[in-house]
């Protein structure tokens, strides 16, 4: 099996993609499997990784993206291919990624029909347990990653309101409201929590809300479901809300109105987690210049689609660990019986040798 791992182009002008598809470690072991893998020269350089990195793990550095495309059978991206990689696309190839087609291009989807692509998205690999494997590291991470974001928002320079999350004796801490009790939210309500915050964590699966109930111990992390009624409530007192709502291969649904959102406190923050599959809060977007941070009736909003690009090492070293047997067993397989021994990779799959498959569909 042939891979190839292109430099990741930014999906807009203002946000940076520092993410790599596959770490130096992942070429090495896919190497020791069978497999070639050719890199673009800096694909990892964001991330730390070298040339010499990948060169010593046998991979073969490669000095333009056409040929980090046309050697490949399977093109291991972080992201779906941007306008300036369409035309590098082969017939028949296999591209893997976090490819959310809801929000894709339809000069995407029509590249990826007339050249009869298969799509693996790995935000839609599922076990049979409904467990989603490539997405809950990044889950894990953004979850923890929206501590660090949301104390720089609500700092004085930027107009936030100028607390500390945790309080100080006799100063009360802030108020965090967190939509969605998955992975992401569970994370970001221990990590709030964790240092002094108020936590409301909000969703519809009571059997998500015991769980979270069971593992938050003596933390201030309260549960309530995720009522229009219980929402608005949330966001009159809310210094920080965090859009973690997930629905696989679908649109995420609005639950904060922009009239919601009028009534929040001058100076707090939105961070819209859900913002690649369209965001749950009506006043989320990312604008055609990339601008991601913005205020909206004085209410200051994150809405990066990548954001675990800010641990970028990490991410990748998550994104390599936890899709690595199912490339392993597409090395030792072949990608076609790869995809019919193994109903993970199965579930993964957006488009099929060009078929974009009726639930997905944009």
């Amino acid at each position: 099996m042939i891979f190839g791992v292109p430099k990741e182009i930014p999906p807009f002008k203002d946000i940076e993609e520092y993410r790599v598809g596959l770490s130096p470690m992942g070429a090495q072991e896919l190497i020791l499997c069978g497999a070639k893998v050719y890199v673009e020269s800096k694909a990892g350089i964001a991330a730390g990784f070298s040339d010499a990195d990948y060169e010593k793990a046998g991979a073969t550095v490669v000095y333009s993206k056409e040929e980090a495309y046309r050697r490949a059978e399977v093109v291991l991206k972080v992201r779906r291919p941007q306008q300036e990689e369409y035309s590098l696309i082969k017939e028949g190839q296999v591209i893997m990624g976090f490819i959310h087609l809801i929000t894709a291009r339809k000069a995407f989807l029509k590249t990826i029909a007339e050249k009869k692509v298969t799509l693996i998205g790995y935000e839609i690999m599922q076990q049979e347990d409904g467990r989603l494997p490539i997405v809950i590291p990044f889950s894990e991470m953004a979850g923890k990653l929206s501590v660090q974001i949301a104390g720089r928002l609500l700092e004085s320079p930027g107009g936030g309101r100028g607390i500390l999350l945790g309080g100080v004796p006799g100063i009360p801490p802030a108020e965090v409201i967190i939509l969605g009790g998955g992975t992401l939210g569970c994370n970001a309500a221990k990590t709030f929590a964790g240092i002094g915050a108020n936590v409301y964590v909000l969703d519809v699966d009571r059997n998500k809300l015991d769980h979270l109930a069971c593992h938050s111990g003596n933390m201030k992390v309260t549960t309530l479901f995720a009522t229009r009624h219980n929402i608005e409530k949330m966001m009159r007192f809310a210094d920080v809300v965090i859009g973690a709502v997930l629905l696989r291969g679908k649109r995420a649904p609005v639950l904060v109105t922009s009239d919601m959102v009028k009534t929040m406190r001058k100076g707090s923050v939105i961070i819209d987690f859900s913002i690649d599959q369209g965001g749950c809060v009506e006043t989320s977007k990312i604008s055609p210049s990339g601008k991601f941070i913005y205020t909206v009736d004085g209410v200051i909003h994150f809405c990066m689609p990548n954001a675990t690009t800010l641990v970028a090492r990490t991410a990748t070293h998550a994104l390599t660990s936890s899709a690595f047997p199912y490339l392993k067993m597409i090395t030792e397989l072949g990608f076609e019986k790869a995809l019919t021994d193994n109903s993970t990779i199965a579930r993964g799959v957006y488009a099929e040798k060009g078929e974009i498959k009726k639930e997905y569909s944009p």
